[in-house]
């Protein structure tokens, strides 16, 4: 899951902006694929989330104190001790909770099939709007819901036939953390206007590293950390290059395109982590998954970009 970007500037050099956004997405896209890499080499969930969390940590640190400094420079009150806590659960929810249900998810099944559940979040910010916190919904959000949901269907049909509980066990874990994402967009929006973007990263990744490095404390004995080179090497391309980097990218894409020119880069996080599976990690595709996969990126992708207009 990706930090949420700060408040866009007026478009500017919309070439730049496109490559920025394009790359940041086609990064983000890796990480499924960089896990699955270290799964094979036996690494269990625990583990390889603390070592994600503990080397992305000190960046996001680093966003935070300049954060504080940008603060105090301009006379403004630090956050209270309440906004803190708030922010520290929330960011729990969304980069630990939210993290680890999808590193389960991704024992299970293609990082292809996860990618693809995971892009259906924007979906359920509506729809969690609507039920709990007295949003409006819109006719065509039920629509998106259910056409993106009958492509899911075709490819948890076509997984089902071959992996049986597993597929059971992946698409719900992944679901759970679709789920909670979209719970954390919801409850994120108003504590990012109230300390900013940069400040409240800061918490949140600093809240969500702690419940990681201590989940694994509780789960796992220390000697786990000692880790081959090579899972170490992973860890650290998940923990900057499919988390960090992609981050500073898409807001540097941010401060030159639209809204809606990036809610359809977008899409091509799915597209990339096919491509990327099918060439690093073998995984291939029928014609009913690629139709599948078809009907949830257009779906979700259009629906996006409207939803971004308003």
């Amino acid at each position: 899951m990706s930090a949420i970007p700060d408040t866009p500037a007026r478009p500017a050099i919309p070439l730049t902006g496109y490559v920025l956004g394009a790359t940041g997405a086609i990064l983000f896209a890796s990480k499924a694929i960089i896990i699955k890499l270290a799964y094979e080499e036996g690494i269990d969930p625990e583990t390889l989330l603390a070592l994600r969390m503990g080397f992305s940590l000190p960046f996001y640190l680093v966003i935070g104190a300049l954060a504080i400094i940008q603060l105090k420079a301009r006379g403004e009150a630090m956050p209270s001790l309440k906004i803190v806590v708030q922010s520290a659960l929330v960011g729990a929810l969304g980069y630990w909770f939210s993290s680890y249900v999808d590193f389960l998810g991704l024992q299970y099944i293609s990082a292809s099939f996860e990618r693809l559940i995971l892009f259906t979040y924007p979906l359920f910010v509506v729809l969690f709007g609507a039920l709990l916190f007295g949003q409006a919904i819109k006719l065509r959000a039920l629509w998106a819901f259910a056409a993106s949901y009958a492509g899911l269907a075709l490819i948890f049909i076509q997984n089902f036939s071959h992996s049986g509980s597993s597929t059971v066990h992946g698409t719900l874990w992944v679901s759970l953390a679709a789920m909670s994402f979209a719970l954390y967009q919801l409850m994120a929006r108003k504590l990012l206007f109230s300390i900013g973007s940069g400040l409240f990263t800061c918490i949140a990744m600093t809240s969500a590293s702690f419940v990681a490095l201590g989940q694994f404390a509780i789960v796992r004995p220390m000697s786990a950390l000692a880790v081959s080179p090579h899972v170490m090497t992973l860890s650290i391309m998940i923990a900057i290059g499919a988390t960090v980097l992609p981050t500073f990218l898409m807001n540097a894409a941010l401060s030159r395109i639209s809204a809606q020119a990036n809610s359809m880069i977008s899409t091509v996080s799915p597209v990339a982590t096919m491509v990327l599976a099918f060439l690093i990690l073998g995984e291939g595709a029928t014609p009913l998954e690629i139709a599948g996969a078809a009907v949830v990126l257009v779906s979700v992708g259009l629906f996006t970009y409207a939803d971004s207009r308003r």
